[in-house]
């Protein structure tokens, strides 16, 4: 009979029940005596009398009690509560991997992950003369943290001192020992060893797992059969099919891990757990891989497969032989001068870094979930990074004298930038003094006296030194300003669509006049100069390249390539030896959708990059963004059907929504030029929109018409505003005032709700006349849609992780709550990029943005 809450087994209290299996039932409970909560496992007294289930429960006790890893549940107390045992563990939160296989493969860089988890826990239990025999997805949790966790030991055999396998038992006399022939383990994870009944070592878990990692990069098992007894024959006597057979683009390395794993011959396969772990987070930080990339500095293996060069592996000594690091970088003649060193050891998206004074402490700021930052320090004599300073802090800038400047209350903007209040600290200690509120970017003049900034003000992004004199500013963005050498210039990374870091290298002198280095590139990310201050050094990626390299480009605008990597790097700063500092990021867009009559949702992630979705009113149709490089440098759209169907690619562009028929799409081409197009989803031909005096383009949206779109933009010298255009041909005419850059259309057409001065909400009437506060919506959410009546708005919060979607009453602010949107993985997810809804609600769509950073010293660059 079940046990009711507050029942008490010792010092333990049952809160609730969690589950029950064939070995008992699970209870989460709490320990009076430590004030915590933990899991239960109650053998009824009914089984407590079979003496198979009885040992086998005991057995578990005994051999986990024996381990000590944090890939392996922690068994904290055993006890007996009238003729019932129990067993105390620690309590997860999470699920496990046989359920996190239920929506299919998974993305490889979450399957190594898993993988090195589940290798180190075997190689701690092998250890210490203990076998599994029963390892398979059931017995394999992963917790809400991403920590792998391995359960039931129920089956295992330990090897005492002696060598000889026996099987501990509940009088230790021996009386357990397996019988000869006697078949243990689940039918479709067994090595065929096992399956013939002969003596299983460490090696049969290998192969066990083997089958595991086979199954979460391809979605199926490599042995199965219509029954128990065909699927074992299968073990023993078949190959299992080609992972390309799966298509999933899985890189040769770890199919030869794989296969090496499932040897038939237990003297073919890896030897130890640890042999196998090792394999395996070389191939995480050094190949290509798909869907996701694993942690390590390695970037996605959708945007490089097809054309990469010849790589080498470079492993170096650290800590006298200590640590080593995998790094990997195209072939070149000084390639083996260059040595790699890695600065942070977490999984944590790296948002910036910079060398100290004595140019070999480094700080920087990052998140290990989510997108608050926090600060951390590296030193040279201590390879752990220690967390310092206050929360929500955000490094921007360490002067020649040793003092930073950070932002304080650092909310996440984009890719790796932050707005909040410009503050000086001290980096031995001591409370950030503020200075100036909305700063996006800061750097110190050379003898550390004064800030250059970056700010955003009425749509416009200013570079300003001191603060108020504007030397430059865009429709676009401006990031990563730093001074020169001398002080008399400010080189920085000028983007023109808001949003998108494309873009070139800057330079403006201290009176204004700017000129352009060097421009082109589809991706920039971090800039620095060198010490002889005529040379500037730049992370960003070619029209014809895959991923971000490290570029040097001189004061007269010649360029030449300094690291190139197979890697997406952002160059975050250099010290005066000329080492680089820094951060390999693997990034990845998502994108989930909830279909008509679904129950649950499905990732529809087309490549590595996949966002901006957008549903047809009855949600069956989605459109959506392609952004890897893959895809082209103008991005691609695409038509999904949620019922699984193949996406088709309707041509280039960021998706921005469908016609209310669903059988036009409007696309942002970003260029240059900046265009929007229609395209036909059926049949027909694309149209471009007449842009008049449009510049650039950052938004576009049809009426409910059909004949017209609000689209949003800025002509020259004017700030972003948005206009209405007729689709069929006409100039643009503008309905908001400069300083609104998005907008949507009332039900009704008659009026547009968007974000004007301040990022506060307005609504604009299409005829004209005094627009009208929504002071319900706070300038940090995101509207995604009017209600098809008119009278409200959905909203979120793209920076919380998770987001709640909430229903806004236009007229009295009440609120309600319609859903939470938030991944199972939070690591290094820093923000819920775009949600869509269908018109009835019960159909969405979102993505969200993973990122994960390897921090690195880089030495003996040229």
């Amino acid at each position: 009979m079940p046990l009711s809450n507050g029942t008490k087994l010792g010092p333990y209290e049952i809160v609730a029940p969690i589950g029950a299996g064939g070995m008992g039932e699970v209870y989460r409970a709490r320990d009076t005596r430590l004030d915590r909560t933990v899991a239960i496992k109650v053998l009824p007294s009914l089984f407590a009398s079979d003496a198979d289930r009885l040992h086998r429960f005991e057995q578990e006790a005994r051999a986990v009690g024996a381990l000590n890893h944090p890939n392996i549940l922690a068994i904290y107390d055993i006890g007996e509560s009238e003729d019932s045992p129990y067993l105390v563990t620690e309590l997860l939160e999470g699920q496990t991997l046989r359920e996190r296989l239920q929506g299919g493969a998974l993305p490889i860089r979450k399957a190594l992950d898993y993988g090195v988890q589940a290798a180190a826990g075997l190689a701690a239990a092998h250890e210490k003369g203990i076998v599994h025999r029963d390892l398979k997805p059931e017995n394999i949790y992963v917790t809400n943290d991403g920590r792998v966790k391995i359960l039931d030991f129920g089956l295992a055999k330990v090897s005492p001192a002696g060598g000889e396998q026996t099987l501990l038992t509940r009088s230790g006399s021996g009386a357990g020992h397996t019988r000869p022939g006697a078949v243990l383990g689940t039918a479709g994870y067994m090595s065929p060893e096992q399956v013939r009944g002969m003596p299983a070592d460490a090696r049969s878990d290998l192969f066990s797992l083997g089958m595991i990692l086979y199954e979460m990069v391809s979605g199926h098992k490599p042995f199965h059969g219509d029954s128990a007894v065909e699927t074992m024959n299968a073990i023993l006597k078949e190959d299992p099919p080609e992972l390309i057979a799966t298509n999933r683009t899985v890189p040769p390395g770890l199919e030869r891990i794989i296969r090496r794993c499932l040897e038939k011959n237990p003297s073919e396969r890896f030897q130890s757990a640890r042999d196998l772990g090792f394999a395996l987070e070389a191939i995480s930080g050094a190949s290509s891989v798909s869907g996701s990339t694993p942690a390590g500095i390695a970037a996605p293996e959708k945007q490089r497969a097809w054309a990469m060069p010849a790589v080498i592996w470079l492993v170096l000594g650290l800590a006298a032989g200590s640590l080593i690091t995998i790094f990997v970088f195209r072939n070149t003649p000084d390639a083996r001068k260059v040595e790699v060193l890695p600065l942070n050891f977490k999984t944590e998206c790296v948002f910036n870094a910079r060398f100290a004074p004595d140019g070999a402490t480094a700080v920087y700021s990052a998140a290990r979930e989510g997108n608050t930052p926090q600060l951390y320090l590296h030193r040279a004599d201590y390879p752990a990074p220690q967390a310092f300073g206050p929360p929500d802090t955000h490094l921007l800038s360490i002067s020649s004298k040793g003092e930073m400047a950070v932002l304080t209350d650092a909310h996440f903007a984009s890719h790796v930038l932050f707005s909040g209040t410009l503050a000086r600290m001290d980096m031995g200690g001591g409370a950030p003094r503020a200075i100036l509120q909305d700063v996006q970017g800061a750097d110190w003049n050379p003898d550390g006296s004064g800030l250059a900034i970056i700010r955003a003000i009425n749509g416009k992004s200013r570079l300003e030194y001191p603060a108020g004199k504007v030397l430059y500013e865009t429709a676009g963005y401006v990031s990563d300003l730093r001074f020169s050498p001398r002080g008399d210039q400010i080189a920085f990374l000028d983007h023109p669509l808001p949003g998108d870091d494309r873009g070139s290298v800057d330079l403006v002198d201290l009176e204004g006049h700017k000129k352009v280095l060097t421009d082109g590139y589809t991706s920039e990310e971090g800039l620095a100069w060198a010490r002889d201050g005529e040379t500037v050094y730049f992370g960003a990626q070619k029209v014809s390249e895959t991923v971000l390299q490290i570029f040097a480009v001189t004061l007269s605008g010649k360029v030449r390539s300094v690291f190139e990597s197979t890697d997406n790097l952002f160059l975050e700063d250099t010290n005066s030896k000329g080492d680089l500092l820094v951060a390999g990021d693997t990034f990845v867009n998502v994108l989930k959708a909830l279909g008509p009559g679904a129950s649950a949702e499905r990732d529809f992630s087309w490549l590595d990059a996949s966002s901006n979705p957008a549903l047809t009113g009855n949600g069956k149709q989605m459109l959506f963004t392609e952004e890897d490089s893959g895809a082209g440098a103008n991005y691609s759209l695409l038509l999904q059907a949620l019922d699984g169907s193949p996406p088709v690619r309707l041509g280039e562009g960021v998706s921005m929504g469908f016609s209310p028929d669903g059988a036009w799409a409007l696309s942002l081409l970003p260029g240059p030029p900046s265009q929007l197009v229609v395209y036909p989803t059926g049949a027909g031909e694309k149209r471009v929109l007449e842009h008049g005096k449009i510049v650039t383009y950052s938004w576009g949206i049809f009426f409910h018409d059909g004949t017209h779109a609000l689209v949003c933009g800025n002509e020259a010298e004017h700030g972003t505003r948005c206009f209405m255009q007729d689709i069929g041909g006409g100039q643009p005419h503008p309905i908001t005032p400069e300083g609104t850059n998005w907008g949507i259309v009332s039900p009704d057409d008659k009026s547009v709700l968007a974000s004007g001065r301040e990022n506060k909400y307005f609504v604009y009437l299409i005829a004209g006349g005094a627009a009208r506060s929504v002071p319900w919506i706070a300038p940090d959410e995101s509207v995604i849609r009017w209600t098809v009546d008119g009278r409200g708005v959905l909203v979120y919060r793209q920076m919380q992780i998770p987001s709640v979607v909430e229903l806004v009453d236009l007229s009295t602010g009440r609120r309600t709550r319609v859903r939470e949107l938030s991944p199972a993985d939070r690591a290094g997810v820093v923000q819920i990029s775009q949600v869509a809804f269908s018109d009835d609600g019960k159909s969405y769509a979102y993505s969200y943005n993973q990122n994960v950073s390897r921090l690195a010293l880089i030495e003996g660059v040229k």
